[in-house]
């Protein structure tokens, strides 16, 4: 693959994902591409290239940041973050929150929708404790294949044996042939939407909870702190934003800062001077 070449696909990750790439990772590209060379009969990298020049195939640029696009995701990834939002952050929410809002929760980059079902599984076994107030699960990424998967809700034996406890796997899914159905009640509770991690997300409305875990890892300085910036910006004042074990806001951006003595959690910086203000 030439310079030029691959300058243009590097190019169009980085715009339309966020995506950084460089020469070492060439065989990602050679990969997960194959399959599209081979379909358009194309002899090359070279050639697909020149063929992303053209706006016309726009199409085809979607497709490329799809396939180089990681969807890896499963039930309860790390355990840790979900037991925080099970054990202190949805707590001190409900009890915040009064009248009739809905408490709001983004899976950022969810992928076929693991994530945002292993929310709903934890808000369903705290029923007691939510009672009827409404909530709110929207699962947002720029794949609409993986969107496809995650509105299904089905999926295989050996992804739902990684991290998924089988109490779980058991009282809400369902087997269908070689396949497990996640049941409808935890279905209706999430939404999932086609979203870039790189528009303004004001469009999408305040958040009391957001998980974006294990993204920002792809993205450049700058893109980190573009990306940071927004999600502060939909993060209610009192919100916890969940980021992966890897992943740090120190050096990106003034408006978030870590939790003591927490990993990967994340909350406004104005709120936190505004409570030490009133104490």
């Amino acid at each position: 693959m030439n310079q030029n070449s691959f300058e243009i696909i590097s190019a169009l990750l980085k715009r339309q994902s966020g995506l950084i790439i460089g020469r070492d990772k060439l065989y990602l590209l050679e990969t997960r591409l194959a399959g599209m060379l081979k379909r358009e009969k194309l002899r090359d990298l070279n050639a697909l290239a020149d063929l992303l020049r053209n706006p016309a195939n726009d199409h085809m640029a979607r497709e490329v940041v799809e396939a180089m696009t990681t969807n890896e995701s499963f039930f309860f990834r790390d355990d840790k973050p979900f037991l925080h939002f099970r054990n202190q952050a949805l707590p001190k929410l409900l009890v915040a929150r009064t009248g009739a809002a809905p408490l709001r929760v983004w899976s950022a980059a969810a992928s076929s929708g693991q994530e945002a079902y292993s929310l709903a599984m934890i808000i369903n076994e705290c029923q007691a404790a939510v009672g009827s107030r409404k909530i709110e699960i929207l699962g947002t990424d720029i794949a609409r294949e993986q969107l496809a998967r995650a509105k299904s809700g089905t999926y295989s034996q050996f992804e739902v044996q990684r991290g998924l406890p089988v109490q779980m796997l058991l009282k809400y899914f369902t087997r269908d042939d070689q396949q497990w159905k996640i049941n409808d009640q935890i279905r209706s509770m999430v939404e999932f939407r086609e979203w870039n991690l790189l528009s303004d997300s004001a469009a999408l409305g305040k958040f009391d909870v957001i998980f974006c875990r294990n993204v920002l890892i792809y993205f450049d300085q700058s893109t980190k702190s573009r990306v940071l910036d927004f999600l502060s910006k939909q993060l209610a004042p009192d919100g916890f934003l969940y980021l992966g074990g890897a992943e740090t806001v120190l050096g990106l951006t003034d408006k978030l800062i870590p939790m003591e003595k927490e990993r990967g959690v994340y909350v406004r910086a104005d709120q936190v001077v505004q409570e030490k203000m009133r104490a």
